[in-house]
């Protein structure tokens, strides 16, 4: 065989290799670049939709209820289950016009945007916030429609874990959200 076409084959053979390998490697490339566009894309809802406005309620409660314990002069309600007179009525106004909507707008959040929960089971906390929002408006709904009076709460105290998981998320959330955005960035 003439070294001529040996070499020419073996340059073609060298050519085809290279080729199919930069293909396979830049399909590779692709493939993931979509997965992560597919996730960046997945996170920004679950910010969007339901973490990031969970956040915003969280801290807007925790404010709007610093404001309360202001106004009655302690850093307490509740005393032994029990609310000073004196205070009741301030106390059903803030429940009315503040604690009970906020209460309730993150009951449709969760009804409405579970699929974005970020776990693969619902999050015990959450659950926890359900009972404690449910027991407390329907005893506090009766009581307005019937006059049947209650403890003027909930039976199952906030959930602090509630606030501190959907904290936790949301900044889980915001750092994966920001290494996916360089990543795509650099590609």
């Amino acid at each position: 065989m003439d070294n001529t076409i040996t070499v020419a084959i073996i340059a073609a053979s060298v050519s085809v290799i290279g080729w199919l390998v930069n293909h396979i490697l830049s399909e590779q490339s692709e493939r993931n670049k979509a997965k992560r566009q597919a996730l960046l894309s997945h996170i920004e809802k679950q910010l969007e939709e339901l973490y990031g406005p969970l956040f915003f309620l969280m801290h807007e409660g925790d404010s709007s209820f610093k404001d309360f314990l202001e106004t009655v002069g302690r850093n307490y309600v509740f005393v032994n289950g029990e609310i000073r007179e004196e205070d009741l009525h301030a106390w059903l106004f803030w429940v009315d016009n503040d604690l009970m909507p906020r209460n309730h707008a993150i009951q449709k959040l969760l009804s409405s945007k579970a699929h974005l929960i970020d776990a693969s089971r619902m999050p015990e906390s959450f659950l926890a916030f359900l009972d404690h929002y449910n027991s407390w408006r329907v005893s506090h709904l009766r009581w307005k429609e019937e006059g049947v009076p209650y403890r003027w709460h909930s039976r199952t105290n906030w959930p602090r874990e509630f606030h501190r998981d959907v904290v936790k998320t949301y900044e889980r959330l915001k750092r994966r959200q920001e290494e996916l955005i360089g990543i795509l960035a650099d590609s």
